[in-house]
């Protein structure tokens, strides 16, 4: 090796060992925060290995990465599971090439890979058993019929579903308990363990009442609407759509030129008017020409609104009772800080039985913008008390950061809860196409490649469900065998087989 890659080489181990320092004494911070009440050796381990996560990623690592990629020796990229153990594995090899002592060792295969199996573990143990023929975990959302058509769970646990989702903002307890019913009866029949997760829906804001002089209720670009929060109405303002809102002090709260969109962003406005009743709407934006047919229980989002409301309303409590008897997973919505994930936590180990207070998993949604800048405080609060497992819920999700972040962030999610081996659900019109029309897209299918580094996808219901879920199964099968999270496995290339052939 020339002097001048060894000297090279020499700086490069004293920067590597600076930033191991530095990573240390920041992580160390966090970890005196949050492991104090912690015996569990494993969450111990992997609120250290996020905090050193945190503060490695604080750092602008691109020429740190290109110098050891110059010597074959770049895994930055890859650590998320295992931070200090792999600076370790760095610092080792520079230190073999230059033939000096250092006082670090080579992490033990037990080490080096424990993040890795912790993660693992609490995937088995939250969403279930790894399949024998991929990685990621299929979620499926069950619709009314399932309450009734005992087929369809049975066919879609035994196509490949490994945890079915109840949706509480839909529904009541009575068609619940014949899901459940059913999909016990499936488990049984089948020898399969599929979960049962239920959400909550929290103050998901939709819309309510419909009140029109159209025959037609559709609703187009360049059209007004009427947002109230009234029960009644003294003038509407010859407006001939009237909407009112579940939560209806937030209109109150809404300003003139505040944007807001209708049904995951398909409908969008701006506010032209403040009035006592309520605000007026221009709609900018329809994603089908010739409009689109509003509807009740569509979600109301306002991206720009500063208005934090309950987390639990009186609904959501009424449902914990059944939730927490019932439920392997319980679903949080729209959480915005720890203040939410402790009331959350009150409120449900309160309805616990005690025999179940270490069966049953929160599921932490990721759908609002506030969350975005504490998740890693969120989630420690979180695993301090129960297994926990994150959900990208990217419809509400890209709503609120706008849809040229959602790329970004759903990956930064995704390596974070990596770093807290927390497991991840990857949600939203995921071949939303082939389940409501029988055809996938292109997009579709590229969008499960990206899904497949997450522990979990889940389907939405529609007709075609069922052919969603042996799709899914298939690919997700193919791929397992080429990667796994951000590793490729290498696995030959079956696209140049016939290469040397003449």
């Amino acid at each position: 090796m020339k002097d001048a890659d060894l000297k090279h080489l020499k700086v490069l181990y004293q920067e590597l060992v600076d930033l191991r320092e530095d990573i240390i004494l920041q992580g160390n911070e966090i970890i005196s925060r949050w492991s104090e009440n912690v015996e569990n050796q494993d969450t111990l381990y992997s609120i250290q290995n996020l905090a050193y996560y945190m503060a490695f990623r604080k750092n602008d690592l691109r020429a740190l990465q290109s110098k050891l990629q110059r010597y074959g020796l770049s895994s930055l990229g890859r650590l998320e599971s295992r931070v200090i153990e792999n600076l370790d594995t760095i610092l080792v090899s520079i230190a073999n090439i230059l033939a000096s002592d250092t006082s670090f060792k080579y992490p033990s295969k037990e080490s080096f890979y424990r993040g890795q199996q912790i993660l693992e573990k609490n995937t088995d143990c939250i969403i279930g058993p790894q399949p024998a023929d991929r990685y990621s975990r299929i979620m499926v959302t069950l619709p009314t019929q399932a309450a009734t058509d005992k087929y369809l769970i049975h066919s879609l646990i035994q196509n490949g579903t490994d945890v079915v989702r109840i949706n509480c903002a839909h529904d009541d307890s009575v068609i619940w308990k014949k899901m459940i019913d059913n999909v016990k009866k499936a488990n049984e029949s089948l020898n399969k363990n599929c979960k049962i997760a239920m959400d909550i829906a929290g103050p998901k804001i939709r819309t309510n009442r419909l009140l029109t002089t159209l025959k037609d209720v559709k609703i187009n670009t360049g059209d007004l609407l009427f947002l109230t929060g009234e029960q009644y109405l003294t003038d509407f303002y010859s407006i001939p759509l009237v909407v009112d809102c579940t939560v209806p002090e937030i209109v109150k709260h809404i300003k003139v030129n505040d944007p807001v969109h209708i049904d995951d962003g398909h409908i969008k406005g701006i506010v032209e008017e403040v009035k006592p009743e309520g605000v007026i709407i221009r709609i900018t934006h329809c994603f089908r020409q010739g409009g689109v047919r509003l509807k009740c229980e569509r979600g109301l989002n306002f991206p720009k609104l500063d208005y934090k409301t309950d987390i639990l309303t009186e609904k959501d409590r009424a449902d914990l009772d059944f939730v927490c008897q019932h439920a392997d997973i319980i679903g949080i919505s729209f959480v915005k800080d720890n203040q939410d994930i402790q009331e959350i936590q009150d409120e449900i180990n309160a309805r616990l039985h005690p025999k179940r207070k270490n069966d049953v998993s929160l599921m932490i949604k990721i759908e609002t913008l506030e969350i975005i800048d504490v998740l890693p405080s969120v989630i420690l609060k979180a695993m301090t008390q129960n297994k926990i497992c994150v959900m990208i819920a990217r419809g509400d999700l890209a709503i609120e950061v706008g849809y040229e972040r959602l790329s970004e962030l759903q990956e930064e999610i995704q390596w974070i809860c990596e770093a807290a081996h927390i497991p991840v659900i990857w949600a939203t019109q995921v071949l939303e196409n082939l389940v409501k029309t029988g055809i996938p897209t292109r997009a579709e299918m590229s969008d499960i490649t990206l899904g497949s580094k997450s522990e979990c996808i889940m389907l939405n219901k529609g007709d075609y469900l069922n052919d969603a879920v042996i799709l899914l199964n298939d690919v997700l099968a193919r791929f397992s065998k080429h990667q796994y999270k951000k590793d490729p496995k290498l696995r030959a290339l079956g696209i140049a087989g016939n290469m040397w052939n003449k």
